[in-house]
């Protein structure tokens, strides 16, 4: 799943999406196509495109006067989201966290005992942790709220905070072998991480970090250091779950219906 970049990989879902019929494309775009679509026919065609402003769809399917946005991944440690850190602060700010909390996230975030990255010895996430893990058992206990994380969760993955459009599923592959899942399927999987222990900043299954720490003050990457970056890491294996726990639902429900 990882022989082309990501960008070329979503060109090649527009590709063999575009102008086609849905009878025409292959039989997983077509089972997803059909999934994600009501009240649609094999000869009805498809129009797709690359989604080219900033917001979590990568690429557009139109069927009729129906337009679906979806968002594509593919490899490891997928990244799901980048802001600056001012804009991250606002929105903790906004979700009502304490600025205890926030204080504590910035000085975990810049690693060198500031608030403002002005610190000299700047330490690993490793080392940090070492030593701040009760400050970030703090920091999770309050990201992970349900009120916050739902937030969140619209911010980072479905919909950003650029855009008032949600996605309406994740693909994650390429054209010819994937998975994928629907809006509220993504929710349902990143929501029930909330209480999973980790030494990690994170928001349910999505875990929070500067893009860069530039440990070696190398200036080209300083700038990263007032990014943060949200990383979906187990992106793939929680798609996978999510596939199972559905059927193992569906079979529960045909058993009790059968047994009524």
């Amino acid at each position: 799943m990882c022989s082309i970049n990501g960008f070329e990989n979503e060109f090649s879902f527009v590709r063999e999406l575009n102008g086609k019929k849905v009878g025409e494309v292959n039989v997983l775009l077509y089972d997803f196509i059909h999934d994600l679509f009501y009240d649609i026919s094999d000869d009805d065609i498809i129009k797709c495109w690359r989604n080219h402003l900033l917001q979590k769809s990568d690429i557009l399917i139109r069927i009729r006067q129906v337009i679906k946005g979806v968002s594509i991944k593919k490899g490891i440690k997928n990244s799901v989201h980048v802001e600056r850190l001012n804009d991250f602060t606002c929105f903790l700010n906004e979700c009502g966290i304490p600025k205890e909390i926030v204080k504590k996230y910035m000085l975990y975030h810049f690693g060198d005992g500031s608030i403002d990255g002005s610190g000299t010895n700047r330490l690993s996430a490793l080392e940090y942790k070492e030593n701040h893990q009760l400050d970030i058992d703090d920091i999770n206990g309050y990201f992970n709220r349900y009120n916050i994380l739902d937030k969140a969760i619209d911010r980072f993955v479905l919909k950003g905070n650029n855009s008032d459009y949600y996605i309406d599923a994740i693909i994650y592959g390429e054209v010819n072998d994937f998975f994928y899942i629907k809006r509220f399927d993504a929710k349902r999987i990143i929501m029930s991480k909330s209480s999973v222990y980790s030494s990690a900043v994170h928001f349910g299954s999505l875990i929070v970090q500067p893009k860069n720490r530039c440990l070696n003050y190398n200036k080209m990457y300083n700038k990263d250091r007032f990014l943060v970056q949200i990383k979906w890491y187990n992106l793939y294996d929680e798609i996978i779950e999510s596939i199972n726990n559905k059927i193992v639902r569906a079979r529960n429900f045909q058993d009790f219906m059968d047994n009524l």
